[in-house]
């Protein structure tokens, strides 16, 4: 095989897996982290003590326990900084856990046995520790706050299908793409006239897809926020959307990081083999 056709083939191997490496990341992260109860919770366990989302559980909380109970709107204050109160202590942070991991079985559980119809999740225990919690503190109205089996619809049944197929394609591109961006990066090596060189191309273009990755989660953190409804508490969104990806940020700093270092200790191994000018 001649010097150029395998600079060719060389070159055409390690574009493809540069492509890949990207996309590959992005689809581990959904496959093993999202898909993930522990990790998935591991991940929204922090959010418990954000102060967006504090206030936006508050504010939705009680309301739900002003309407529930009856009480009159002077009251509303009044219920909203209890609820407030509650959402710093360690029995919130304990039902916070709880109902994450409740909404993530219900979800997972949905998508793998392929059941049909709306997913639902029981949020009587929560209701549970919330009214436990005010009871404790002498909230005047805890205990007209109902503990009854509340089936919350988390996910509709039309999109459960579709959910289903990409959860599909996940689970086999999570693993295939890194595993296919390896393989194509070492034959692309492998076949190069000039290895060191196809090192250097190699990681240039890891830390350029890294790159990339950044940019694509900042763009679709902007995306996902500007199309919420006007009723959907922004700023802890917006938590609850940095909590999620904070692995996928990490990775694609990490492969920016990985593919600089790399790339600049070839180049400086390559100055330090070239055969210095003889002396006149």
């Amino acid at each position: 095989m001649s010097t150029r056709l395998r600079n060719a083939l060389s070159a055409a191997l390690i574009a493809l897996a540069c492509l890949l490496v990207p996309f590959g990341a992005l689809a581990a992260w959904a496959s093993y982290g999202l898909a993930d109860t522990g990790r998935y919770v591991t991940a929204m366990a922090p959010l418990a003590s954000d102060p967006a989302v504090r206030e936006a559980v508050a504010d939705t909380v009680g309301d739900q326990v002003v309407a529930e109970t009856g009480a009159g709107p002077p009251l509303r204050p009044f219920v909203r900084d209890a609820v407030r109160s509650f959402t710093a202590t360690d029995a919130f942070r304990t039902a916070w856990d709880s109902a994450n991991r409740a909404v993530h079985d219900a979800v997972l559980r949905a998508v793998r046995d392929g059941t049909g119809g709306d997913v639902h999740v029981d949020l009587a225990p929560v209701a549970a520790q919330v009214k436990a919690r005010l009871a404790a503190d002498h909230v005047p109205i805890a205990r007209h706050i109902p503990v009854r089996h509340t089936e919350v619809a988390v996910l509709p049944g039309n999109e459960l299908e579709r959910l289903r197929r990409g959860f599909t394609v996940l689970e086999v591109a999570g693993f295939w793409l890194p595993v296919s961006a390896a393989v194509l990066a070492l034959a692309g090596i492998a076949v190069a006239a000039c290895r060191r060189r196809a090192v250097t191309a190699i990681s240039l273009g890891t830390a350029l897809g890294g790159a990339l990755l950044a940019l694509a989660v900042a763009i679709g953190r902007r995306l996902t926020l500007a199309d919420l409804p006007d009723d959907v508490h922004r700023p802890a969104a917006g938590a609850v959307y940095d909590a999620l990806t904070g692995t996928l940020r990490t990775v694609s700093w990490l492969l920016v990081a990985v593919g600089l270092t790399v790339a600049l200790g070839t180049w400086l191994l390559t100055r330090r083999r070239q055969p210095s000018a003889p002396r006149p």
